[in-house]
């Protein structure tokens, strides 16, 4: 299997499979593929199968069945196309050395990953979109590949040395790494920091990817654009998003 990342703001992985080769990923993820790749839907992947193996990938974001792509009697091709601004990171695991990366971060990998929930943290979970404070587990063994938004930073943290983290720039954590919610002290940071004062203590060793623009941020930058109540933009942003504001301004020209 070779693996090549195209791309600057927008990647793109290309895998080229020999026959019999095969890469996993979560439902939907495929982006274009030559015809001698064959499709096939499993709940197992790596060593890790039943259905509660199933139930903790799909709670963690991974769906309740992942997609193997197979190379059939000649060398093939897939891709994989990242859903926003940001990097394709490739990282390996071995048992016992595993990572926990951002909920729907994992793009595919080899068929001996395991993805699972690696971390649930449900008081105030409204903070981060209602769904509490979840990770994906990737161990097993074998390479797979996280997209991560914007710009990536790493740290490689010694035993005990510690960063405050606001939740939605963690990327990816070792799993060694730990992992706690803290609050900030002071009155006027819980009533008027908008940044939030709650932040995620990491304390190594370990390693930690962070990235600079998480979704929801992206999200809310664009929103006060999405809602403005002039013409027929409103009535074409919650018919279709970016092409119903289009749509709008250009019916109200």
């Amino acid at each position: 299997m070779e693996t090549e990342i195209k791309g600057t703001t927008m990647q793109i992985l290309e895998v080229t499979l020999n026959p019999g080769e095969s890469v996993i990923s979560t439902h939907g993820e495929l982006s274009w593929m030559t015809p001698n790749i064959s499709m096939s839907q499993t709940t197992a992947t790596g060593k890790d199968k039943g259905f509660a193996a199933t139930l903790k990938r799909a709670v963690a974001g991974g769906g309740l069945l992942v997609t193997r792509y197979e190379a059939q009697s000649a060398q093939g091709k897939v891709a994989f196309a990242a859903k926003q601004p940001g990097k394709i990171l490739e990282l390996s695991v071995t048992p016992g050395q595993g990572y926990l990366v951002h909920r729907k971060g994992w793009l595919c990998g080899t068929p001996g990953i395991v993805c699972g929930i690696g971390f649930q943290q449900s008081i105030r979970g409204g903070l981060w979109g209602g769904e509490g404070f979840i990770f994906e587990k990737m161990e097993g063994e074998g390479t797979f590949f996280l997209e991560l938004s914007g710009e990536i930073v790493a740290y490689d943290l010694t035993a005990g040395q510690s960063l405050l983290v606001h939740p939605g720039h963690i990327g990816a954590i070792t799993q060694e790494v730990n992992f706690q919610i803290t609050q900030i002290p002071g009155i006027a940071n819980k009533l008027f920091g908008q940044d939030g004062f709650h932040l995620v203590n990491l304390t190594g060793p370990g390693k930690v990817l962070l990235q600079s623009m998480p979704i929801v941020n992206l999200a809310e930058a664009i929103a006060p654009y999405l809602t403005q109540s002039t013409g027929n933009v409103t009535s074409a942003t919650a018919a279709g998003g970016f092409s119903g504001v289009l749509g709008g301004i250009l019916g109200s020209s």
